[in-house]
């Protein structure tokens, strides 16, 4: 349990976000430009607040707590999380984001439809509501309401249902201008307190040498080491990083409409290309703040600094699920406790707040407006903030199954993994293949989100010993084989608009000039890359 003085920062931190949130939606309406306002910002959004707002909208209270049990229980492996979506920010921000805001599109299932056809559009719009309901806001809100609980005593449910509320109302009445304001602001009090957590447990281990010595005793100093061997323990062997990881990374930073919608968002292209590479720089510090004071707990734990016994089960096994907010009461002093509470709030509201945007968008937009072609912009944000408000009950109702997940980290990636294959699949060869097919694309989304959900449903019946990311790269394989193979079968026949939406080559997106100096989205690629490179030979 926590005092009333940091009861009383949370209360007041949850109130300011509130008041900012309908402060920004609120005072950016035009008239004649509701739905434009409402969903997109006006297209009105500068690179520092969209490399913010794609970072909030991705580090979650979900993050916080799963990265810290991971760190607990596997070292620094679960940073190439982190790491490895450096690589596919910058793949979004040279190859995909031209042709998003070039076409100027309000949703990626109406990128498809222009590459490709409406099914293909349809298709995509349900399955990203889908995995927006269930990775962005059901998962964010299990693992809100396991802190929640821990720290207030607060039944799960009744906590979860309170922020549902309370976030659910500035974003449904404010749109993304009040989601990617408030969003700026909790990712600063989110980093905040990340780095309070991680000095205090640094200074209670004592350094550097007490860490090596303590893995050093254990026989684990592979805790520190990013690229696992084959046959790992841990289920994430180097290989499976590489090859797995982008399938999913680049469905969920360059496909997946709550991310990539900050970017849709964007003043104008270099805009968006800078933002999205400020995101993937910032994306390097998860594994220092978030992850390595699970680590830190782990040696803490070890020397006997850190009382673990409310995390023990009946069977005499640790729950580690709750190892983050054992930190915050063991090792926070009052007052602080307060900031870091405000700092999980942040992570939990910025990701179910852009969730919900995504949602009211892309059901506006992508199911209502297709069927009701003459829709005025107040129908398009009522329908969306009714889709918004479905969506809450509907990820609240998931939680009890969810729940099931022995390590949140895991059952996130085991989802995400067989979803992302078809789609990843058919926006890379639609975006550099000419070849690539309507009828193709159409038959793989059915086929791979089918035979997706079959290997899901047997893995649950039948469990394979088989790493996640390697299922989701095996499916991807099997989807790739069968869009060229259709795409022979079917060829393309392109449209004046689809035939402008691939690159001739790939060394296309980079002859654009871009902003001069050090702000080229060139040198900056340039220059991440390089330091991802430093990063991983460190930490090998």
């Amino acid at each position: 349990m926590i005092s009333t003085t940091d009861i009383i920062i949370s209360i007041c931190y949850i109130a300011f976000i509130v008041a900012l949130g309908f402060w920004a939606g609120l005072s950016g309406k035009k008239d004649g430009a509701a739905a434009g306002e409402y969903f997109l910002a006006g297209k009105s959004l500068k690179w520092p607040m969209i490399g913010m707002a794609l970072f909030a909208t991705n580090i979650s209270c979900l993050h916080l707590v799963s990265l810290a049990q991971s760190g607990f229980d596997t070292g620094l492996l679960a940073g190439n999380f982190e790491w490895m979506a450096a690589f596919t920010l910058i793949l979004l921000a040279l190859f995909f984001i031209p042709f998003y805001i070039r076409s100027g599109v309000a949703t990626l299932p109406d990128f498809l439809e222009r590459r490709y056809n409406r099914a293909c559009r349809d298709w995509l719009a349900v399955v990203s509501v889908v995995s927006a309901v269930v990775i962005h806001i059901a998962f964010s809100f299990l693992a809100g309401g396991i802190v929640l609980e821990t720290l207030f005593g607060i039944n799960m449910f009744t906590s979860i249902i309170a922020i549902a509320l309370v976030t659910g109302a500035y974003t449904i009445v404010g749109g993304l201008r009040a989601v990617v304001v408030t969003e700026a602001v909790q990712t600063i009090v989110l980093l905040t307190g990340a780095v309070i957590i991680t000095v205090l447990s640094w200074w209670k281990v004592g350094g550097w040498q007490p860490v090596m010595q303590v893995l050093q005793d254990g026989g684990q100093l592979d805790k520190l080491s990013m690229l696992h061997s084959s046959g790992d323990p841990s289920g994430l062997p180097w290989y499976a990083v590489f090859l797995g990881y982008p399938v999913i990374g680049i469905w969920y930073w360059c496909a997946d409409q709550t991310i990539v919608q900050r970017v849709l968002g964007a003043k104008d292209e270099n805009h968006a290309r800078t933002g999205a590479l400020f995101c993937g720089f910032i994306k390097v510090l998860p594994v220092f703040i978030f992850i390595l004071p699970g680590l830190l707990a782990y040696v803490l734990y070890k020397q006997g600094h850190l009382d673990l016994e409310v995390l023990r089960q009946a069977d005499g096994q640790l729950h580690t699920k709750g190892i983050y907010s054992v930190m915050i009461t063991k090792l926070v002093p009052p007052g602080l406790v307060g900031v870091l509470v405000a700092a999980l709030l942040s992570g939990l509201m910025s990701q179910i707040s852009g969730a919900l945007n995504s949602i009211a968008t892309l059901v506006s937009y992508d199911l209502y407006k297709r069927n009701r072609p003459e829709a005025t912009d107040q129908q398009l944000v009522k329908t969306g903030r009714i889709a918004a408000v479905l969506a809450l009950l509907l990820s609240i109702g998931l939680l009890p199954l969810l729940n099931r997940y022995e390590s949140l980290f895991n059952g996130i990636n085991d989802v995400i993994s067989h979803i992302a294959p078809p789609i990843t699949c058919v926006f890379l060869l639609g975006v550099f293949w000419k070849k690539a097919s309507s009828q193709a694309a159409q038959y793989t989304l059915w086929i791979g989100s089918a035979l997706g959900a079959g290997v899901y449903l047997l893995g649950k019946l039948y469990p394979i010993n088989i790493p996640p990311l390697m299922v989701a790269f095996y499916l991807f394989v099997v989807c790739v084989v069968l869009q060229v193979m259709l795409s022979f079968a079917f060829p393309m026949q392109h449209t004046a608009e689809s035939n402008r939406l691939y690159w001739e080559s790939p060394l296309a997106p980079l002859r654009v000039k871009g902003w001069p100096g050090l702000a080229n989205y060139k040198v900056l690629s340039t220059v991440l890359l390089l330091m991802m490179a430093v990063l991983y030979w460190v930490f090998r």
